[in-house]
């Protein structure tokens, strides 16, 4: 490629960046997935619309592989172990038995409704049959749910990829006899097992390595998470197992330990896995033709009803009945298997494997996805209402960074105080913090507060702590505690484990004259000889007198 081809080159791709970028803007006003408008950039700049030909399925089939390596990335750095430990079998039984089931209805109505051959239907079944991973990140954090849906739908979409693209692979590759059942489920009991091994392994040298190095720069360590879980990726695939299942257990193994610059880390992740969804939602949408979309209009339609409306619904009950999972639950996750990027790349494997009828199979896979992700995208916020699983002010815990502090051994917590937290009006020796604990500044509206121990917090404050790695955990325990139920923490039965569910105390005071004045908050409140500080009560009884760390006297 000569030098003035790579500026051509460079000048395409970074304006469909920005263009897709200001079009996940709009998206988001309206309401409205971003995976569209991506697509619409690919469309348009196409051979049949801008002139710019793409039709190497091979290329697309090669680049959305890793692409979805990278989304998976970001996915585990960015899910919480807590979320999902109890949910593990569950997510489990619909990542493999869930999605056999959807093949085998979506496959019975493609072989019923559109007549096609059970080779094809097959494929049309494993390829649609994938809740997608980045699609299901995108929209549900966004929404105020109960973190047992959130979780579920987190780790099944994590978890469902591979089995579906090893499904499609095998049934891309048998182009005259199907493989028989036993020798598919061996298939996939070994690819699955390697694949899982193999994330864990990567995970867990990762975390030793990145917690007991100090690295010169602090975006080496973004860098260093998601290059770990890159090889985890790679080393599986080597392995001839699954590297999507490798990738997101290592990055879900990296995102929970306890290493330095972790938010950092996560939005490097996010960026990341915005670039791979941009990249390749652009490259698929100009994969396809538009003049050959209209024919597949119906037959998208047909099949997507039979998938949302029985095959889903079908796999979600008989899979998540032993689990005690309520109607409403249920009913959500039924609503809410997002397709996304996954089903279009996994249309490219029957056209790589030269199968009969598979460039059909990707106009109609193609539409099924925009018109599916045009109806259930925006209207999941509703159906979560019409099901009552909303919280209309959910109680949000505070967000911790880590930053090394090599010299004394030491940590820097920089913690944000978010909307709706019981921190709010805590005085900073009401936290009673473990020693040597210390909250050495405020960062309060953009000013910089140096507290004292009558200091008063208020939303959106930016704390600066130092601990040690002894007591961090207990400090953040703390912290969350107190976020979660107020300075009587303990007396409501809260103790701060992220796995606990919140339990909230009593309503929080209205604002007073304090908080519309913040220097007020660093003065000393007045006290009369003989009385006991009004806020120096003991969290395990109100009216006991305590000193800085609590200790009845």
């Amino acid at each position: 490629m000569s030098l003035p081809e790579l500026y051509l080159v460079l000048l395409v791709g970074g304006t469909a960046l920005l263009a897709s970028i200001a079009g996940a803007r709009f998206a988001s006003r309206l309401g409205l997935p971003s995976l569209l408008l991506f697509l619409g950039v690919g469309v348009v700049l196409g051979e049949d619309v801008l002139g710019l030909p793409f039709d190497d399925a091979q290329l697309a089939q090669t680049v959305g592989t890793a692409a979805l390596a990278v989304i998976l990335v970001d996915g585990g750095l960015t899910t919480r172990w807590a979320d999902i430990r109890r949910l593990l079998l569950p997510a489990g039984v619909l990542a493999t038995a869930g999605v056999a089931i959807s093949v085998l209805v979506t496959a019975t109505g493609a072989h019923l409704l559109l007549g096609m051959d059970w080779h094809l239907a097959l494929l049309l079944g494993a390829i649609v049959s994938s809740t997608d991973a980045a699609a299901v990140f995108a929209v549900l954090r966004a929404l105020p749910l109960p973190r047992r849906a959130t979780g579920l739908l987190e780790a099944e979409s994590g978890f469902n990829d591979a089995p579906t693209i090893i499904l499609v692979l095998v049934f891309s590759t048998a182009t005259l006899d199907l493989p028989s059942p036993a020798a598919i489920a061996g298939n996939l009991a070994y690819q699955l097992a390697v694949g899982v091994a193999t994330g864990l392994a990567v995970g867990w040298l990762g975390a030793v390595a990145l917690r007991h190095i100090a690295l010169p720069a602090t975006g080496l360590y973004p860098l260093a998470n998601v290059g770990f879980g890159i090889v985890a990726f790679a080393a599986a695939g080597t392995l001839n197992a699954s590297g999507i299942i490798a990738a997101y257990l290592s990055a879900l193994v990296l995102g929970n330990a306890k290493l330095p610059h972790r938010a950092a880390t996560r939005s490097f992740a996010e960026g990341a896995g915005w670039l791979a969804q941009i990249g390749l939602f652009v490259m698929l949408g100009l994969l396809v033709e538009p003049s050959e979309l209209p024919a597949a209009v119906l037959p998208a339609i047909a099949i997507g009803l039979v998938l949302l409306l029985l095959a889903r619904p079908i796999s979600v009950l008989a899979c998540l009945m032993p689990f005690r999972v309520s109607w409403r639950e249920q009913a959500f996750l039924s609503w809410a298997g997002l397709r996304g990027a996954v089903p279009i790349v996994l249309a490219t494997f029957p056209i790589v494997a030269g199968v009969t009828g598979s460039r059909e199979l990707l106009n109609i896979v193609f539409v099924l996805v925009v018109i599916f992700t045009l109806v259930q995208g925006p209207s999941l916020p509703a159906v979560a209402r019409l099901l009552r699983l909303t919280r209309s002010d959910p109680l949000r815990d505070i967000a911790v960074e880590t930053a090394p502090l090599d010299v004394i051994d030491a940590d820097l917590l920089t913690v944000t105080i978010p909307k709706s937290s019981r921190l709010h009006r805590v005085s900073i020796f009401e936290l009673r913090l473990p020693p040597p604990v210390a909250v050495t500044l405020i960062i309060r509206d953009g000013v910089t507060l140096v507290p004292d121990r009558h200091t008063m917090l208020r939303e959106g404050d930016e704390l600066l702590l130092i601990t040690t790695p002894d007591t961090r955990d207990m400090a953040e325990r703390r912290l969350r505690a107190i976020g979660r139920a107020g300075r009587l923490a303990t007396w409501h039965g809260e103790t701060g484990h992220p796995d606990q569910t919140p339990r909230p105390g009593p309503p929080r005071c209205a604002p007073t004259p304090a908080d519309r004045h913040p220097r007020r908050d660093t003065q000393p409140p007045r006290t009369h000889p003989g009385r006991a500080h009004p806020n120096r009560g003991s969290e395990n009884h109100p009216t006991a007198k305590t000193n800085l760390i609590g200790t009845p006297r």
